[in-house]
């Protein structure tokens, strides 16, 4: 079993952590770069009836 899997986490979580771990390895100039490619946001649309009703950005 892997040792992400036995530490109670899943893919995404195991991810996020080495990524952000990665991040702060790295020198200033790239950093900021990378720090910049962090941001996510996701849109959630609500239907009823077969029609957006509300989008919500988080």
């Amino acid at each position: 079993m892997s040792g992400w899997r036995q530490a109670g986490l899943n893919y995404i979580n195991y991810s996020n952590i080495a990524a952000k771990l990665l991040r702060q390895a790295l020198k200033s100039d790239l950093r900021v770069e990378a720090q910049k490619r962090d941001a996510t946001a996701i849109k959630v649309t609500k239907w009823e009836n077969g029609k957006p009703i509300k989008e919500t950005e988080y």
